[in-house]
């Protein structure tokens, strides 16, 4: 049930712009996997993805905290940046179970770092650096990440 969609981003202008698309059209209660080494721009996708939700104040990673909370009036988005998780177990002690709900988005930066304790992602986004911006490869896992890819590529 896989489905493929890639697109380059040329600036940091056009990486918010497809993030601020993906949140029109992706539904409550699906999780959002974002690849890529650092500096490759998953936060800055995140800051349009919310952008795009109406959040109009500063976006940070939240390498430190482990997860940043924005109530929004579409649903209640959580961002993780699991980086500098040192053990997956550590999410049990966060109460990883209660941020995947029907009523929210969440985005999971390095998730591979949390495997195995976090849900399947309807969706995922690999960022590459490239020469002369980012490849955007996206990948949808679900019928729920199928439409949004569908709507977003369209």
């Amino acid at each position: 049930m896989t489905e493929n969609w890639h697109t380059t981003a040329v600036d940091e202008a056009a990486m918010v712009e497809i993030g601020e698309k993906l949140a029109t059209v992706l539904m409550k209660g699906s999780v959002v996997y974002l690849t890529g080494e650092l500096g490759a721009g998953k936060t800055t996708f995140t800051r349009g993805f919310l952008r795009g939700l109406g959040h109009l104040g500063n976006v940070k990673s939240p390498t430190y905290t482990l997860v940043e909370p924005y109530e929004l009036a579409k649903a209640m988005v959580y961002h993780f940046d699991l980086y500098r998780l040192q053990d997956p177990e550590e999410l049990e002690l966060l109460g990883i179970r209660d941020y995947f709900h029907a009523q929210s988005i969440v985005l999971v930066e390095w998730p591979s770092q949390g495997h195995p304790l976090l849900p399947a992602p309807d969706l995922s986004l690999d960022i590459r650096l490239l020469d002369d911006g980012r490849a955007l490869d996206f990948t949808a896992f679900t019928e729920k990440g199928q439409q949004a890819l569908q709507q977003l590529s369209s």
